[in-house]
């Protein structure tokens, strides 16, 4: 409708405008770009985002899950399954749950991944909540191959501490979505994150699992060191004076966690940088200089 507008002294309609209102194919082109977003395909931007740093190898935990990924992907894409296959990956607070999960998600190369996310329904009620997640599980067995990602799965549930409580109608529904199994010659995997274990198994939500994987904090120096090589924010001499620091001492972080301070650290000046990175280290509880491993 812009070329419908004259550019003047004051907004008027072009008086050729009978002819410049055939749409062509330079239209259509600015819509899918700018306008129109799909019902189908892949969440890409949102993968994107959580992928934004990469998947860090910092050890074999996170090798093997990589490893264990394949398989299930290759158990969901297999002619002689069900046709369902669907993950829990949990494990502690900042322990890279949602990278890793974007990351299997990306590496299945399904026509079809959709994310779903306890961010993309607040505000919502018990009963919108509902229909929204059954409307993506609904999308997803349109395509032969769908991939869908649940993201932090008690936050879905409006689980709460205190109280407890949670959405009991929300739960229901969860409960019977990762149970049915898509139409015949659909395939579906289902990636669900937690940093509730327990929560999710005293709702008897495990067993709606095909398998449960955990994901570990780093817990030695050596996937400490492995991180920091990676970053490229401490020089040669910072990382062997790292190194020799916290030798021998008790390690227990989370990967999302220590590239924060990793951060913190690459706004520091040089001099002082190994310094701040390892007292903060120690603040967050992820370096215990007075223990050591035996």
């Amino acid at each position: 409708m812009n070329r419908l507008i004259k550019a003047a002294s004051k907004v008027e309609v072009d008086p050729e405008a009978m002819e410049k209102l055939l749409v062509n194919r330079s239209d259509f082109l600015h819509a899918l770009e700018n306008d129109i977003k799909p019902a189908f395909g892949t969440s890409g931007e949102v993968l994107e985002h959580f992928l934004a740093r990469g998947i860090i190898n910092w050890g074999t935990p996170v090798s093997s899950i990589l490893e264990d990924g394949m398989l299930f992907i290759q158990q969901a894409r297999a002619t002689d399954t069900s046709g369902l296959v669907s993950v829990l990956l949990e494990g502690p607070p900042n322990s890279g749950k949602t990278a890793l999960a974007a990351q299997l998600a990306k590496n299945s190369d399904f026509p079809f991944v959709k994310v779903c996310t306890p961010e993309e329904m607040v505000g919502f009620t018990e009963s919108a909540k509902c229909l929204q997640i059954r409307k993506v599980f609904d999308d997803a067995y349109r395509s032969q191959l769908s991939c869908i990602l649940v993201d932090n799965i008690e936050r879905l549930l409006d689980y709460g501490s205190i109280g407890p409580r949670y959405s009991n109608l929300t739960l229901q529904a969860l409960l019977v979505l990762l149970k049915k199994e898509p139409p015949k010659g659909r395939k579906l995997l289902i990636l669900c994150t937690s940093s509730r274990r327990q929560v999710l198994e005293d709702m008897e939500m495990l067993s709606a699992f095909t398998a449960v994987v955990h994901v570990p904090n780093l817990s030695q120096p050596d996937h400490l060191m492995a991180v920091l090589e990676e970053s490229d924010v401490f020089t040669k001499k910072d990382l062997s004076a790292l190194s020799r620091k916290i030798h021998g001492h008790r390690v227990f972080i989370g990967i999302k966690k220590l590239l924060a301070l990793i951060d913190m650290a690459r706004q520091t000046e040089e001099p002082y940088r190994v310094i701040k990175f390892l007292s903060k280290l120690e603040e967050e509880g992820g370096l215990d200089m007075g223990s050591s491993i035996q």
